[in-house]
């Protein structure tokens, strides 16, 4: 069996499970897997580039689901969340030797509607529970965001700087 087939059959096997509008989001949104967890698919990158290399802007659709979560990684620029449907999705944020979340979803009390991770920072996500089961949002990164600048979050590294967290890092890593 091929590594493409092999690609699509896990695919087809983890959709199997999946409610049916988060089914119909990333089928019609067309979303691929995304290394930190959950599913993407960038809609914009712009073509103003910032010192001549890098994008100013990209934005991104990114579905989380309750079975999922964000593993912590950070980016070396701002990034903004947009919630559009689902449940509330839980942002935690480490910064130095802090702990802190904003929750992103309907506007309602200590729920806000979209968020900024300054950059730089670990954060990572989990949708809260609620009647959905998934969480819809999207991402904006400015200047743009490029793989190269991601950097996913080491357990072990994360747990020596901060083992007052180790409850959420083992959650989220």
């Amino acid at each position: 069996m091929s590594l493409s087939s092999l690609i699509h059959s896990f695919k087809e096997s983890k959709m199997m499970s999946l409610p049916l509008r988060v089914k119909t989001l990333i089928k019609e949104l067309d979303l691929l897997p995304h290394p930190e967890g959950g599913y993407y698919r960038e809609t914009y990158r712009s073509s103003v580039l910032v010192e001549g290399e890098r994008s100013v802007s990209t934005m991104i659709y990114f579905l989380l689901t309750s079975d999922d979560r964000s593993s912590f990684h950070r980016i070396d620029t701002d990034e903004g969340w947009h919630h559009y449907e689902g449940d509330t999705i839980r942002i935690h944020i480490l910064d130095q030797d802090d702990h802190r979340w904003v929750d992103v979803g309907r506007f309602e009390k200590e729920v806000t509607p979209q968020a900024l991770i300054p950059a730089g920072l670990w954060f990572g996500a989990e949708v809260l529970p609620g009647s959905h089961g998934y969480a819809l949002v999207g991402c904006t990164v400015a200047p743009g965001f490029e793989f190269s600048h991601f950097q996913l979050a080491e357990k072990d590294e994360l747990m020596m700087r901060t083992p007052e967290h180790k409850s959420i890092i083992e959650r989220l890593t």
